[in-house]
Formats: structure tokens, sequence, C-alpha cells
């Protein structure tokens, strides 16, 4: 095999890797959603599918699988099938720079290769923001093709809540990136290593934990979560911007759930 061949051949199982992961953890983190909602609401959560219900997540990733594909007769149908993917990319692409495990090089074929990295860019925040930010033209563009009231106001909501809270998710990022020197994901991640008082939320002179909670609590906002979920007001906006969507679509609009969750990590 060629040099460039070994490479490309690395990369894509690098990528394969890490979108099984992170695919895996959605469904496991959707799953403790809701048990813990269900125990604060005195029930069980699900509970069929599987012992104690853990296989719930992968019976309704069957499900959306399988759905019929529908699209309303007033669509843009083009802008309505574009969206979910404007939607699912951007929040899967900032992955590439994330850091999954110590900075190790290997040789393999004669290659040079770091295993839990795909790529080490000198801009990894910006790269992330940058990519996250594109997500909000995936929702305003569903909401908007859906040619329904509800998905048109949901959308727009939901794009104004993240482009309002991007700021303050950036601003949060600066004292890592002062402290750290560089705006590398693997060089942040690097200055942290070893115990948990060696991370930037505790380092003295200048603990980043003002800054952690900024960050935590605008991650939330930007992922409309609980008890930020003004865009998916279900009282007022029935799924808010895709409510429209069915199938693989519904699954990929609400992506943008995930946008944000692992970055927690550059706070740390």
């Amino acid at each position: 095999m060629s040099e460039f061949g070994l490479r490309l051949a690395i990369s894509l199982t690098q990528i394969a890797a890490v979108m099984g992961i992170v695919v895996v953890t959605v469904l496991l983190l959707t799953l403790a959603e809701r048990k813990v909602l269900g125990w604060m609401q005195d029930r069980m959560g699900p509970m069929e599918v599987g012992p104690y219900g853990i296989l719930q997540p992968f019976a309704d990733a069957i499900k959306l699988f399988f759905k019929e594909d529908i699209i309303p007769a007033g669509a843009n149908k083009f802008l309505f099938t574009m969206a979910p993917v404007l939607c699912l990319i951007p929040a899967f692409i900032g992955f590439a720079v994330i850091p999954w495990g110590p900075n190790w090089t290997l040789e393999i074929g004669g290659i040079t290769v770091k295993p839990f990295v795909i790529s080490d860019i000198n801009i990894g925040i910006l790269y992330i923001l940058a990519f996250a930010s594109i997500g909000a033209y995936g929702i305003i563009l569903g909401g908007w093709a859906s040619n329904s009231k509800y998905s048109l106001l949901g959308g727009l909501r939901s794009a104004a809540q993240i482009i309002s809270y991007e700021l303050n998710v950036g601003l949060s990022i600066i004292g890592v990136v002062l402290l750290t020197g560089s705006l590398s994901l693997v060089e942040i991640t690097d200055a942290q290593a070893g115990w948990f008082w060696n991370w930037y939320l505790f380092a003295l002179p200048a603990p980043q934990i003002f800054a952690f909670v900024v960050y935590v609590i605008s991650s939330v906002a930007e992922t409309n979560r609980v008890p930020f979920d003004l865009p998916e007001a279900e009282s007022e906006l029935v799924a808010g911007f895709f409510t429209e969507y069915s199938g693989l679509r519904f699954a990929f609009s609400s992506s943008p759930n995930t946008q944000h969750g692992p970055g927690v990590q550059v706070m740390c």
C-alpha cells in the first residue's frame, strides 16, 4: 500500500472510531436523561427494551431509520431536505480537533501517527466555534422551508438563542487560551495533564471556576435544553424548528443538541 493510501486508511479508521463513540455516547446520554426525568417525576423511565430499558435508545434509532420520510406539500423540498444535513455536519465536524486520549506518537509503516488525535491544528478553538455557528443556518432554513408558522418561529428563536450565547461561550474560553498560550486543543489538554488540581478550573493564580460556570450554562442554552428550551416550547410551538420533520431527518435536525457537549473539557 502506498504512503497516501496508508494515511487515508488510518484517517478513515480514526474518523469511524470517533463517530461511533459520539453516536453511542449520545444514545446513552439520551437514556440517562430520560431515566433522570422519570425519577424526578416519580416514574421508572424506559423499562421495556432490554434490561431496565438500556436498549431503548437503540430501538428508537432503528425506529427513526425505518419511519416514513414525509415532506409537507407546501415546503421548499430542496432546502427542507438539506437543512438537517447543514445541522448535522457542523455538529460532528468539530470532534476532528478534539484529543480523545494521550498525545502519543506511533510509527505505522514508516508513517508517524497520533492515534488519539484526528487533526491537531493551531486554531482548534476558532475551528470549533466557526463550525458550530454554521448550524444556525440549518436551523433557520429548516424552519423557513417547512412552510409552517410553528417551525418558522421555532427556527428564529433557536437561531437567536444560539447566536446570543455564543458570545458568552467564546469569552469564557479566552482565560484558558491566555493561560495556555495556544488555540490548539491538544496543547490545551497537555497543559492540564495530570491530576485534577492541574486543571485550569482550579489552578492558581487564575482559577477558571467562574468562566467554567458561564460556559456550562451557555452551552446548555445553546443546545436548547431545559430550562433554556424556549425555541422548543411544546405548549406553543409543538416541537420548534423540526416540527414538520420525521424519520432520519428528525434525528438529523435535532443534532445541534450535541454541538457543545464535549467542548466542556476545554474549560477543565
